[in-house]
C-alpha cells in the first residue's frame, strides 16, 4: 500500500458525510417543527390554526432563515397577529356553510408570503411582521363581509340558523339553548273550546314532523309521563269542548330528520261552571272583608277599644235606596188595587137598591 486511500473508501466516506448532513438537517427540522408546534398550540385556538397545520407555519418561517431565534420570533409573531387577535376571531364568526370561504381567504393571504420569503435569503423581522399584519388586516376585512348568523331567539330550541363558526374550537357552535321550553298555562271553562299552537319564533327547517303528547291531570315536563296523541305536520291541537278529562300537560315536539328541535309545553286547566261561579262570589266576598271580619272602610286599629260599628257611606246609600224602592213599589201596588175595591162596593150598592125596589113593587 502506498498510503493513498482506496477510491471506494473515499466514496464511502463522502457518502457517509452526505448522509450525516441529511440526518442532521432532518433532526434540526424535526426539532424546529416540535418547537414551533409547541409555540403555536400553547395558545388558544384561532382561525389561523383551523386552516393551517403546524408544518405549514414551520415552512413559512423556515424557508428564509436557518436561525432558531428568528424561527422562534416568527412563530411568536404568528401567535400575536393571528391566534391572539380578537379582531381575527370576531371576523371568523360567520354563518353556517361559510367556513370554506374563510379557508380560501386566509390561504390567499398566506400562500403568497411563503413564495415571497422563499426567494429571499434573509428577512428583516420588521418586514416580516409588517407583511403578516397586512395579511391579517386583509383577512379581517374580507371575512367581515361574509354573512353572519341570523341570531338566537331565546328561550329554547335547537336553532341551526343561529349557529356561528367559532375559531376557538374550529367548529360551528349552536345557540346552546335547551330543547325544553317553559310551561305555558292555559285556563278554559268547561264546554268551551281550546287551541294550542306548536309554533316558535325562529326559522324551522322545511322537512319537519310534529308529535303531540299528553300527560293527564299533572303539570310536568318528564318525558316518561306523556303518551303520544298524534303524529304529523299539524301545528294546531284543537279541543272543541273542554271537559275535566282534558286537564293536564300537552307537549308538542318538532323533529327534523329524526332529530328533536324543540319541545313546547301547555298546561290546560278546565274549570266547571259551578266552580267558576263560586270563585267569583268568593272573590267578591274576600274583597269586601278585611282581616278580623271588618268591612272595607273600617279604619279601626287592632288595639282600639270596641265601639259601635258604623257602615260606610256607600253601603248606607245602597240600603236607603233599596228601602225607598221597596216603599214605592208597595204604594204603587196599593194604589192600583183601590179602584177595583171601589167598583165592587158601588156594584153591591146598585144591586141592593134594585132589590128594595122590587120588594116594594
Amino acid at each position: 500500500m502506498n498510503g493513498k486511500e482506496p477510491k471506494f473508501l473515499s466514496q464511502f466516506h463522502t457518502s457517509s458525510s452526505s448522509m450525516q448532513l441529511q440526518m442532521n438537517s432532518c433532526i434540526v427540522k424535526s426539532a424546529l417543527w416540535l418547537v414551533c408546534a409547541s409555540l403555536l398550540f400553547s395558545s388558544s385556538q384561532s382561525c389561523y390554526q383551523c386552516f393551517f397545520e403546524a408544518r405549514d407555519s414551520v415552512r413559512l418561517c423556515f424557508e428564509h432563515t436557518r436561525s432558531h431565534m428568528v424561527i422562534d420570533t416568527c412563530m411568536r409573531m404568528l401567535n400575536r397577529i393571528f391566534n391572539n387577535n380578537n379582531s381575527v376571531i370576531a371576523a371568523g364568526r360567520v354563518g353556517r356553510g361559510y367556513d370554506k370561504q374563510l379557508n380560501d381567504i386566509l390561504h390567499a393571504e398566506i400562500r403568497p408570503l411563503e413564495a415571497e420569503f422563499g426567494l429571499m435569503e434573509n428577512v428583516v423581522p420588521a418586514m416580516y411582521e409588517g407583511r403578516l399584519q397586512t395579511a391579517a388586516d386583509n383577512f379581517i376585512a374580507a371575512a367581515s363581509r361574509l354573512p353572519r348568523a341570523s341570531g338566537c331567539v331565546p328561550p329554547c330550541g335547537f336553532q341551526s340558523a343561529g349557529a356561528v363558526y367559532n375559531c376557538d374550537t374550529c367548529r360551528y357552535v349552536s345557540c346552546e339553548l335547551p330543547l325544553d321550553c317553559p310551561v305555558r298555562r292555559i285556563n278554559v271553562t268547561e264546554n268551551n273550546r281550546s287551541r294550542m299552537w306548536c309554533d316558535v319564533q325562529f326559522r324551522l327547517p322545511d322537512n319537519i314532523k310534529i308529535m303531540w303528547r299528553f300527560a293527564e291531570e299533572v303539570e310536568t315536563r318528564q318525558m316518561n309521563q306523556f303518551e303520544v296523541v298524534t303524529v304529523g305536520v299539524d301545528k294546531l291541537y284543537y279541543i272543541p269542548s273542554a271537559s275535566p278529562q282534558h286537564q293536564g300537560t300537552y307537549m308538542c315536539e318538532i323533529f327534523s330528520d329524526q332529530r328533536s328541535i324543540v319541545r313546547l309545553y301547555f298546561y290546560l286547566t278546565v274549570t266547571s261552571h259551578n266552580t267558576r261561579g263560586y270563585e267569583k262570589l268568593q272573590d267578591i266576598f274576600d274583597l269586601s272583608l278585611l282581616p278580623g271580619g271588618r268591612l272595607l272602610g273600617s279604619t279601626a286599629a287592632d288595639d282600639d277599644p270596641p265601639h259601635v260599628f258604623l257602615p260606610p257611606l256607600l253601603l248606607l246609600i245602597a240600603c236607603l235606596t233599596s228601602l225607598l224602592l221597596l216603599l214605592f213599589l208597595t204604594l204603587g201596588a196599593l194604589y192600583w188595587s183601590l179602584p177595583e175595591k171601589t167598583n165592587l162596593s158601588e156594584n153591591d150598592g146598585d144591586d141592593l137598591g134594585s132589590g128594595q125596589l122590587n120588594s116594594y113593587t
